[in-house]
């Protein structure tokens, strides 16, 4: 967490204690929301802000009309929370979920086109793989499951903060990240991104009145037709204090530049972690942040190395995978660091 983060939420914090400038709140949310909006090339009515990505998860699961025959197509290199959502509504609407198998690291297009027909209506994908990086191209994967009447959903949740993007133009339908990954917020605020043609068909899976948009006679009500008619409730306010103050951060560092220095050191540590024997798990060449190997080594005797010279790591695969993230704070010295572990252990 970058200290221009941690001192808004200390803030908020103290604003909160004494009860001073309660108006805050609320021009914090909404400079939040353009400043979301502007850094991935949205438009504010477009944005809501959730309090995780499986909420928008669900949120998109349930506004579909499924009907019994319909089918959705994710890949094995999606989120745990993809297959946990589309297996209840595999069993609850009778729909079918198809599976991308992953080649080589990798999630094809082609292999997305070969699984989709015209009972498609959702193709669902980790935009960046939370497993090895993989770096969906959005637009293709939007074209094939456009042309079959269908949506495309992506969680950017290890791509929101690691390059820059314009959501208009990568074609996804729906898209949802959350603060305590690339953003450097914290938890409790997942901006949640709605295609504009898609808020007037689109309900909300539950009700409040956070969506309130005119009270009518008789205790009825006028919603919201922007994507705000998601936010059903209060907000985590310190969550959004995080959130606006992080996202001011990363826009003044610049996603262009975060891209260059995190994808080149990336580059850098797959090309070594390769010189040194080991498996990656992570396409060559792929656009992003994240490297993933199988090191062939004691798991623990490992973990225990790395944690001795203060390198940050995930294991995956019962302790066979190391996952690896390079962030815009990291450095060269951070990545040899990491390699003279690995290499004084093989």
């Amino acid at each position: 967490m970058p200290r221009p983060v941690q001192e808004a939420v200390t803030t908020y914090a103290e604003e909160r204690m004494t009860f001073r400038n309660p108006g805050r709140q609320q021009a914090t949310f909404d400079r939040a929301r353009e400043r979301f909006a502007s850094l991935f090339g949205a438009e504010r009515d477009e944005v809501a802000f959730l309090y995780s990505t499986s909420d928008a998860e669900n949120l998109v699961a349930n506004a579909i009309d499924w009907k019994p025959g319909d089918n959705l197509v994710v890949d094995e290199l999606h989120f745990v929370t993809a297959f946990v959502v589309f297996r209840e509504l595999e069993r609850r609407a009778g729909v079918e979920l198809r599976i991308v198998p992953a080649v080589d690291g990798r999630a094809r297009p082609e292999d997305y086109a070969a699984r989709t027909d015209a009972r498609t209506r959702l193709i669902s994908v980790a935009w960046v793989s939370n497993r090895n990086g993989f770096r969906h191209h959005l637009p293709t994967l939007a074209e094939i499951v456009h042309a079959r009447g269908g949506y495309l959903y992506a969680d950017g949740i290890q791509a929101f903060g690691t390059f820059p993007t314009n959501l208009h133009a990568e074609g996804v339908d729906f898209a949802c990240g959350n603060g305590y990954k690339w953003l450097f917020a914290d938890f409790g605020c997942a901006p949640l991104y709605v295609r504009r043609e898609h808020l007037d068909w689109m309900r909300p899976d539950r009700f409040g009145h956070g969506q309130v948009a005119e009270t009518l006679p008789d205790n009825r009500y006028e919603l919201t037709q922007t994507a705000s008619k998601f936010e059903y409730a209060n907000p985590s306010h310190a969550s959004i204090a995080a959130m606006d103050a992080a996202l001011g951060f990363v826009t003044d560092v610049g996603l262009d530049r975060i891209a260059r220095h995190t994808h080149a050191l990336a580059g850098d540590l797959r090309s070594e972690l390769v010189a040194l024997g080991r498996e990656l798990f992570t396409p060559a060449g792929n656009p992003s942040s994240i490297v993933s190997c199988y090191h062939n080594l004691d798991p623990d005797l490992l973990g225990s190395a790395l944690a001795r010279e203060g390198v940050r790591f995930t294991f995956q695969e019962e302790g066979k995978l190391l996952r690896l993230a390079v962030g815009m704070f990291n450095n060269r010295n951070d990545v040899d660091r990491l390699l003279q572990v690995i290499a004084r252990m093989a």
